[in-house]
């Protein structure tokens, strides 16, 4: 299989570390949401791997959402359903996993990012990692990662997220259990990764795999919701109020 240069992956002690990124505030084309997304799987299929860490890389957002050029071209309803499946098959690559999955988030999180942190098992943030969905502003909705989002954090704090748009801190995302732990400093948080990650690696395979499967109890059925959710998203951004909203819509920095 042919990689993009955007996606790496590596494993050593028993942990596989996946690391993204390299696109504009670490942004997710459609290329590079496919690839992220062989490469879990691919992680996870390796006998010696106990644990995954995912990454980005950078000292800016750990993740800006979907790539707004591309959203900017989507021409019709099945081509845009197309690169939001892309979000559904990194989550699903993540929640099938018999591994546990520790996500090490360094920045500001945003849209489909945050269904990545939400499909985590174990998430560790640095305390500027601020989180949102900014998906209504421009039009459309957090469809395809709602599930993961909704089940991690309930769905009071995922309605708020949802309609208002707006920044919560990492302190609200630690209090709300999107984040397992926020640390101060990058080298606390490296270190705070390198520590759960080495602690899962040393443990019962057999004991975490069972956890795994009782923490994602009840999905049988997300390939489903998640092509239905994706298929929603893929019909209002073809809308002009979407166009309109992508165009002129700043990515954080």
């Amino acid at each position: 299989m042919t990689h993009s240069p955007k996606v790496s992956a590596t494993v050593a002690g028993g942990i596989g570390t996946v690391t993204f990124g390299g696109t504009k505030g670490n942004s997710l084309p459609a290329a590079l949401l496919a690839d992220l997304a062989a490469r879990i799987a691919e992680t996870a299929r390796r006998d010696e791997v106990r644990v995954i860490v995912i990454q980005s890389v950078g000292q800016g957002p750990f993740c800006a959402g979907a790539s707004f050029d591309e959203l900017a071209m989507i021409t019709s309803a099945d081509q845009g359903k197309r690169f939001f499946l892309g979000f559904a098959g990194v989550m699903l690559a993540m929640i099938r996993a018999p591994q546990p999955v520790v996500v090490r988030v360094h920045g500001k999180v945003v849209g489909g990012g945050v269904g990545i942190v939400a499909a985590a098992d174990h998430a560790i943030a640095l305390a500027s990692a601020s989180v949102r969905l900014s998906e209504l502003a421009v039009g459309i909705g957090p469809f395809v990662i709602g599930p993961a989002i909704e089940r991690r954090i309930g769905p009071g704090p995922f309605g708020a997220m949802a309609l208002d748009a707006g920044w919560r801190d990492a302190a609200w995302a630690e209090r709300h259990g999107l984040y397992a732990k926020v640390c101060d400093t990058p080298e606390a948080l490296d270190a705070a990764v390198e520590a759960q990650a080495q602690q899962l690696a040393a443990a019962n395979p057999e004991a975490t795999a069972q956890i795994k499967a009782i923490l994602w109890q009840g999905t049988d059925s997300w390939e489903r919701v998640l092509d239905e959710r994706a298929a929603m998203s893929g019909r209002l951004v073809l809308s002009a109020f979407t166009k309109r909203a992508i165009a002129g819509f700043a990515r954080p920095g």
